[in-house]
């Protein structure tokens, strides 16, 4: 066993997914086919980030615009530009959880995920939550110990024994909701690069107490986290 340094990261309750989609801390991980090296750990045949992605530039330098209002968001959004935000925009949202990327960023051909990484598709993160035995399972494990609000008394939290350290860290509505932001503390949303008939992508998302589900399409104008895979 290993102690393993687990930087902290995680949006969307289930029936807002139909509608407006369309702090780190020492551990033992407790699975023998796991290696963390600082901030990535080895889950099967796969290396994941155990933390949000949280950069303001592209792959070659260039900057992402930061929307701070809702009329920058909506204007990024319309104009099909890349994006990003704190949730409710206050930077210090960003040291636990990361910032909030628009589809537009995810998929830009300069590169979000900085050098050696890339943003994983649907089949990746399938491929994770098989290898960690369903979607019910994978959950638990995959869900840090802290900051996952409880409902109807029971805990949100999970064992986080892979050391994925995924965070309730909400997620900002695209330009077509009425909502800024919302999710904090029960829900955490992924995008993946998968897009699905150029107008809609493929998130993964875990909202407690609802679960874990992967294969819902939502506009590209949402705001969502994002995590790395060593390429």
């Amino acid at each position: 066993m290993k102690k393993v340094s687990l930087i902290l990261s995680a949006v969307l309750i289930t029936t807002m997914v139909v509608t407006s989609c369309g702090g780190g801390e020492s551990k033992e991980v407790a699975a023998s086919n796991v290696e963390a090296i600082t901030n990535e750990v080895t889950i099967g045949k796969q290396v994941w980030m155990t933390e949000n992605l949280n950069v303001d530039k592209f792959r070659n330098g260039d900057p992402i615009l930061e929307a701070k209002t809702d009329e920058e968001w909506r204007k990024a959004g319309e104009n099909g530009q890349p994006a990003w935000c704190y949730y409710n925009n206050n930077p210090d949202n960003g040291d636990r959880y990361g910032k909030l990327y628009n589809w537009y960023a995810v998929n830009d051909q300069r590169g979000l995920a900085p050098e050696g990484l890339r943003i994983p598709t649907i089949e990746d993160w399938s491929r994770l939550i098989d290898f960690l035995g369903g979607k019910e399972i994978a959950e638990e494990k995959m869900k840090f110990t802290e900051f996952w609000a409880d409902n109807n008394g029971k805990s949100g939290n999970g064992t986080n024994e892979i050391g994925f350290s995924a965070l309730p860290g909400g997620y900002r509505p695209g330009i077509k909701s009425f909502r800024e932001f919302s999710g904090i503390g029960g829900s955490g949303i992924w995008w993946s690069s998968s897009d699905h008939e150029n107008t809609r992508e493929w998130p993964i998302y875990i909202n407690f107490p609802f679960g874990l589900s992967t294969g819902e399409f939502c506009d590209h104008t949402n705001g969502f986290s994002v995590r790395c895979l060593k390429d």
